[in-house]
């Protein structure tokens, strides 16, 4: 089994948090990954040397200048009543609806989600922000946020 039941993952409250419900169909799509399954989808998609966005060796991709292209502010609008997408992401992302997109907290910690349900729902992933990762599964574009209030958009190789 590649999923843990959103009844069974540690940290479901923040996507039954009373001031942002998440549909109930949403809450379907939204799938946390097993121990397993996280670290195998880290290793290939985010790091084989560190477990961590904070412990990024000179080898990972997300620890390279080049990786880097903008960075911007996602805390200003996560506090307001506007449910939309910070601009600057939402025009790197120009992903289908479907695209499966997984956002990694850690090599333990992975969501697994389609590209539509985490628009609708990024400000719930955003209640722990010490470096997630957003990677979409075959595709180049990549986002990283930061307890700063910041996010920066970028590219893989």
């Amino acid at each position: 089994m590649s999923y843990l039941p959103i009844e069974q993952y540690k940290k479901a409250w923040i996507f039954r948090h009373k001031d942002l419900p998440v549909s109930e169909d949403d809450l379907q799509q939204i799938k946390p990954l097993t121990e397993a399954r996280a670290e195998q989808v880290w290793s290939q998609q985010i790091s084989t040397q560190c477990n961590h966005p904070g412990l990024f060796g000179a080898d990972d991709w997300a620890n390279k200048n080049q990786t880097w292209l903008e960075t911007d502010n996602w805390q200003q609008i996560w506090e307001s009543d506007d449910p939309s997408l910070p601009a600057l992401l939402a025009e790197h992302l120009q992903w289908d609806d479907q695209t499966v997109v997984w956002f990694c907290y850690s090599s333990e910690h992975v969501i697994e989600t389609r590209w539509d349900v985490f628009r609708r729902n990024w400000k719930n992933f955003l209640f722990f922000d010490d470096g997630p990762i957003l990677i979409g599964r075959k595709r180049k574009q990549v986002v990283q946020f930061n307890q700063t209030g910041n996010y920066r958009i970028g590219n893989r190789k």
